[in-house]
């Protein structure tokens, strides 16, 4: 049936947007958090990475999450010679986190979600009325 295909695809969508919701949500969280010993590594950004699945008995392809990753590039640093993470010059390294570009991924997630989330509630209600119509 077409309709329960719809909601499977939806609800494959909504799971995807939410792991990447809790991985913005760990950067968030994170975007302070330095090393412990003089030049040891920050924390580093997590990244979402999305394939296509197909369902090979439903005969349709949805999204899944392939993999979470972490973003490649060199950690800022900022001049704090009394921090204990700092090297011999005061240079400590920061997380790659850039909190604007999280909450742009935030509002992207959150957007995406939410469409999944209509899609799923007018295909219940399709079917609800389809039943209705049967009685």
């Amino acid at each position: 049936m077409d309709l329960d295909r719809a909601l499977r695809i939806s609800a494959a969508g909504m799971v995807a947007q939410s792991t990447r919701l809790r991985v913005v949500a760990e950067n968030l969280a994170n975007r302070d958090s330095t090393g412990e010993a003089p030049g040891a590594d920050p924390y580093r950004r997590r990244t979402v990475s999305f394939a296509n699945r197909l369902d090979r008995a439903m005969g349709v392809e949805s999204v899944t999450v392939s993999r979470i990753g972490t973003a490649p590039g060199d950690f800022p640093t900022r001049y704090e010679p009394s921090h204990p993470a700092a090297d011999a010059r005061g240079y400590v390294k920061t997380p790659n986190v850039d909190s604007l570009v999280e909450v742009m991924d935030m509002r992207e997630a959150q957007r995406s979600y939410s469409a999944n989330l209509s899609v799923l509630e007018t295909t219940r209600g399709m079917l609800t009325r389809a039943i209705e119509a049967l009685r």
